[in-house]
């Protein structure tokens, strides 16, 4: 009898260990059910629908349980990084001396002091709204109102040693709901490359000890993907958040923008990097595919116009080009995201490598200028299937968001051994340099036009030719274009300028710093200076800086915007061009569109 009972206890614990392991293992499934497979092989559907939650947080995100319409069956696996596959980029610098070493840390600390006079204007005024007004104090939510301000410059916090600051807005995302939004559409691209790079960044920089970073950026990455559950996986630029998030059916647009939809690559790449899910590389290098395929067949062979039909996949018929504005940072990160992979794969480097040659042959020009400056832009092409591309007109207009060029080609020359493209870097920089320091205030406005050179290594000035382009007008009739000159303020060699703005961007610094820390070049930190001086003099306010209607006269007047940009990108780089050169290495960090610094993986 007591035999019995020993073996029913036995049995009763054996039972209950097998029910407390199938528990067990359920459980563990269930964690980790929202990792699909590593491997190439298919996978379950049941593998997609749930995301990935690496937080107890995670769970409260309603995008989580989304369900997908379409879902990926077999996903496209992350190469590995090659050792040593990306050479080094930074200039070896000397030690400096203690007077050089004052100037420097003097332009620094005023750097410094206009970030926290913005900074503590937007606390005071918008905390944990997108935007600050600068000059009403009123706050503005054009970026859904997730406090696109505080996102963006968590980063910078941390680079300029705030620490204080910097944890108090760590507290404050950690409160931060996805699920719901002030907008009834989202820009994918702005989403992405200000919140979820800059909640990356503020990561990376701080080397994971801030869990709330990580897991909001889970929480955006999951609802990002949401937008990609369209039939062919290509997602929606302009997306209906409430439908989304009501479970909506989702169809793919027609007429994109190419930055919007190939300048996702760096951010999804690195969520999948950190939190080691597959998808969201595997997201984006499915469009990255498409337009890899279709780069020959364009009409400017290498490059993509600047709309393309997503519904179709059709990326090859529109006509107009431009490494400006709505295209820009597409090429950019072809490149960024060759080094982010650390070499793993080829495909970036061939897509980057034949934009380049296309970008060589057909975008670039030199102006005319008064003084003769050996100096490049790039301009706009409209590409009818008429015109032999070696008869091609440009369009010689220069962007202030094209500035970006000469950073990003500097780079490439770089990491590719490319020395005549080192020196096509340096024109370029120099050009934005010259529109700067050419405009009556010191800064340059977001489009002009100047008058291109028809020999690229013999350009003497002509003013003739300059009035002509100003007035379109007859060389008898030039006392118009004179008139027209001073009613518009023209410096000479700008025939025209289509848009006086001056919304405190940051292209031009962000080449002049990249260049700077590739060449080492001692005028630059100078330039730069100046550069800064103009900017901070005519868009300083009470409350922080404000966007010029018009920076090409006296007296700028001021609009009541001041972009999250400027905090996340314009004074970061000014902060950096005038910091140690191992602060923010380019052989460590690759930056994002938005100025965030995102983590190398060799």
């Amino acid at each position: 009898m007591a035999y019995f009972l020993l073996s029913r206890q036995r049995i009763i614990l054996v039972l209950l260990t097998v029910c407390f392991f199938f528990l067990w293992k359920s459980q563990v499934a269930l964690q980790y059910s929202s990792f699909p497979s590593r491997t190439k092989g298919p996978l379950d559907s049941q593998q997609i629908l749930n995301p990935h939650s690496p937080s107890k947080s995670d769970g409260q995100s309603p995008w989580a349980r989304i369900p997908q319409r379409y879902p990926v069956r077999s996903m496209i696996p992350m190469p590995s990084p090659v050792p040593n596959a990306i050479p080094t980029i930074q200039h070896r610098f000397e030690r400096e001396s203690s007077e050089a070493r004052a100037v420097r840390i003097a332009r620094l600390n005023a750097v410094k002091g206009n970030f926290t006079h913005a900074w503590s204007g937007y606390k005071a005024h918008a905390w944990l709204r997108d935007e600050v007004k600068p000059l009403s104090g009123q706050a503005h939510d054009p970026f859904g109102g997730w406090a696109a301000t505080l996102v963006d410059a968590l980063d910078t916090l941390w680079i300029m040693g705030l620490k204080d600051e910097f944890e108090r807005a760590v507290e404050a995302v950690a409160k931060l709901d996805f699920g719901s939004c002030t907008m009834d559409e989202v820009s994918v691209f702005e989403t992405n490359i200000r919140y979820l790079g800059g909640l990356l960044s503020a990561y990376d920089l701080t080397g994971g000890k801030y869990a709330p970073l990580l897991q909001k950026a889970v929480e955006l990455g999951q609802m990002l993907y949401v937008a990609f559950d369209t039939p062919n996986r290509m997602p929606i630029t302009r997306w209906n958040f409430a439908a989304a998030l009501n479970g909506g059916q989702q169809k793919t647009q027609e007429t994109v923008l190419v930055a919007d939809l190939g300048s996702l690559t760096l951010e999804f790449t690195r969520l999948s990097q950190i939190t080691k899910d597959p998808r969201y590389f595997d997201a984006v290098q499915r469009i990255m595919d498409v337009f890899g395929e279709q780069q020959p067949r364009t009409k400017i062979p290498g490059l993509w116009p600047v709309v393309v039909n997503v519904k179709k996949l059709d990326f090859t018929s529109y006509a107009g080009f431009t490494l400006g504005g709505m295209a820009d940072s597409l090429y950019e990160y072809l490149l960024k995201e060759h080094i982010l992979l650390g070499g793993g794969t080829q495909r970036y480097q061939e897509l980057y490598q034949h934009a380049m040659e296309a970008i060589k042959r057909h975008m670039l020009y030199r102006p005319m200028t008064d003084g003769g400056e050996d100096i490049l832009f790039s301009g706009s092409i409209w590409a009818d299937s008429k015109t032999p591309l070696s008869q091609l007109d440009i369009d010689a207009e220069a962007q202030h968001l094209a500035c970006f060029l000469g950073g990003m080609v500097a780079i490439g020359a770089k990491i590719f051994n490319k020395d005549e493209e080192l020196e096509i870097a340096r024109k370029l920089v120099h050009g934005c340099i010259w529109a700067y320091e050419t405009n009556r205030q010191g800064i340059m406005p977001e489009v002009m036009h100047t008058v291109p050179c028809d020999d690229q290594t013999n350009c003497p000035w002509n003013s003739t030719k300059w009035f002509e382009a100003v007035d379109r007008a007859s060389p008898q009739d030039s006392r118009a274009a004179v008139l027209k000159i001073k009613e518009k303020n023209l410096p000479p060699g700008i025939s025209g300028i289509d848009d006086t703005r001056y919304i405190l961007r940051p292209e031009a610094i962000e080449s002049i710093f990249i260049l700077y820390r590739i060449t080492g070049n001692p005028s630059l930190p100078d330039k730069a200076w100046r550069m800064f001086n103009a900017i901070i003099k005519s868009t300083i306010t009470d409350i922080g800086h404000a966007a010029l209607e018009d920076c090409t006269i006296p007296n700028p007047p001021k609009a009541d915007r001041m972009e999250s940009f400027w905090l996340a990108e314009t004074l970061k780089y000014f902060y950096l061009m005038f910091s140690e050169p191992d602060v923010i290495s380019l052989d460590e960090y690759v930056l994002n569109t938005e100025g965030h610094p995102l983590k190398r993986s060799v």
